[in-house]
């Protein structure tokens, strides 16, 4: 099958079933994850499906469906347990203040916290909170605001307003979608604030962000490029999407 076949062929099948992840989109057509990143990306350019996170929805689709924690959790799972390591090296020295975002890969992030680190952790998420607070040497804040059940995590102007009394060496965030042209994005509003929100307050900010959500867009950009310093993202993503990043201006760091 020729690559504009297959690429019709894709938009015709993300039309019936109204989503399809990458990894579907894969087996289906018996080609690469990589490929068929690159054949969504050229489908959405043309204005023919939307990229989500980890997949694609007919682009007449108002609003993508925004999966819980638990579903969440399940995705590329080997892949967010390596990122998570990889940033525990981007941790500041003991002494210093860092925030942690909600997200599947933050919690991992937690979970895999040095336990003899000496930190001032700040949270709004509750699944975080729930790992970080067995560590003996960490001082933790659970910020306030009402809990999005879908994320697991504070939001709202109560939440805006304790995070944006903060200054934090670190800001750790994640995402759910990535574009080089367009940001990092969310679909929900109080999502975006929050995120927005804890972008000011980091010296240093830090993106958690696998594979799957690379070159794709959701509905609400909480930061520009210009706004993030580092990218931890996973070996399966796409050379081509990591360069126009790093052209954009951020450190790429591949686990």
């Amino acid at each position: 099958m020729y690559p504009e076949e297959r690429r019709e062929a894709m938009s015709r099948l993300v039309a019936e079933r109204r989503r399809l992840s990458v990894i579907e989109l894969a087996e289906e057509f018996d080609v690469t994850t990589e490929t068929v990143r690159r054949d969504l990306s050229h489908l959405e350019r043309s204005g023919q499906v939307r990229r989500t996170h980890g997949g694609a929805v007919p682009a007449d689709a108002l609003t993508a469906p925004e999966s819980g924690m638990a579903e969440r959790d399940q995705t590329n799972p080997h892949l967010k347990d390596l990122i998570a390591k990889a940033a525990v090296s981007l941790l500041p020295c003991d002494g210093s203040s860092v925030v942690v975002d909600a997200g599947s890969t933050t919690v991992r992030l937690a979970a895999a916290m040095p336990p003899e680190r000496r930190l001032t952790v700040f949270t709004h998420a509750v699944p975080v909170a729930s790992r970080l607070m067995t560590l003996p040497h960490l001082d933790l804040h659970l910020l306030p605001g009402r809990v999005r059940p879908t994320t697991q995590a504070a939001v709202g102007g109560q939440t805006v307003a304790a995070v944006a009394a903060l200054r934090v060496d670190v800001a750790f965030l994640g995402t759910n979608a990535v574009s080089a042209e367009h940001g990092f994005s969310t679909p929900d509003a109080d999502e975006a604030a929050t995120k927005s929100a804890l972008v000011e307050v980091g010296r240093r900010v830090v993106v958690l962000a696998d594979s799957s959500k690379l070159d794709s867009r959701s509905t609400l950009r909480f930061a520009a490029t210009t706004q993030v310093d580092v990218l931890v993202t996973d070996p399966a993503a796409d050379p081509a999407e990591l360069r126009r990043l790093e052209r954009a201006g951020i450190e790429v760091v591949v686990a």
